[in-house]
């Protein structure tokens, strides 16, 4: 027996993600229809994920620590204490 929302799913699938309520759309405005929901969500999550996204601090960038190696020589003294 269907349930009583009127779908028709198996209890091992999900449900749809589009259902057609009125109308009778072809093929190509379906998926016209689907092309732009999952763009809109897509760019949705884009602006989410760049906005959970923080700016690091100099302090606390990892880069920060590594750093070319000391070559012995004249003034390799300097280069340990004062990188370029």
């Amino acid at each position: 027996m269907p349930p009583a929302d009127g779908t028709d799913h198996t209890a091992g699938s999900p449900p749809p993600l589009l259902r057609i309520v009125r109308g009778n759309p072809t093929d190509e405005e379906v998926a016209a229809l689907v092309a732009v929901v999952a763009a809109r969500g897509a760019a949705a999550a884009g602006v989410n994920r760049a906005a959970d996204r923080r700016q690091r601090s100099g302090w606390a960038d990892h880069a920060r620590g590594v750093r070319g190696r000391h070559l012995p020589g004249p003034g390799a003294w300097r280069a340990s204490a004062f990188p370029a």
